[in-house]
């Protein structure tokens, strides 16, 4: 396998985990948060969650994005409920992994709290957490515990990565 989505709520390490294994194990890393349309970026700036109407066409994107991509790739997503997931298959032609990286929600508040310059407010993470559905025993992937050392966080998805891919 060689397609991969780093999912989870905001602050989770989507994009420093990716940048990470997009290193250590050779793989193109693409940021999803990059991917958003404008008029998401926009709303959610403003503290509004977005519904499954918004994040279709971001959905889309991102599965194309994913099956266009030549070689090893690794994708931060949400990906946030199994319709999501399964709309982003639906692009690929191939078995895509998923990586959840979990942690219980006063972790992520703090995270989210420290960010610097990032469109997503901490108010929104009630409706991320309200949306996750956690994956399913008929999907492919893991789930990563990220209150632990970033370190081990990065040793857990690049040995699940170097398992799996071929």
């Amino acid at each position: 396998m060689r397609c991969y989505v780093l999912m989870g709520v905001s602050g989770c390490g989507k994009s420093s985990v990716g940048t990470a294994l997009s290193v250590t194990c050779g793989m193109e890393f693409i940021d999803g948060d990059d991917l958003h349309p404008r008029e998401n970026i926009l709303k959610m700036s403003a503290g509004q969650p977005l519904d499954d109407e918004d994040r279709a066409p971001w959905l889309e994107i991102v599965g194309d994005v994913l099956a266009e991509t030549k070689g090893p790739v690794v994708i931060g997503c949400s990906a946030l409920k199994k319709s999501y997931r399964d709309q982003i298959r639906r692009h690929v032609p191939e078995p895509v992994q998923f990586l959840h990286l979990d942690a219980p929600k006063d972790v992520l508040v703090k995270r989210v709290k420290g960010r610097q310059g990032h469109f997503m407010p901490t108010s929104l993470l009630d409706s991320q957490f309200a949306a996750l559905e956690r994956l399913g025993p008929d999907e492919l992937g893991a789930e990563i515990d990220i209150a632990a050392q970033y370190d081990r966080v990065v040793a857990q998805s690049e040995s699940y990565v170097r398992e799996t891919l071929v």
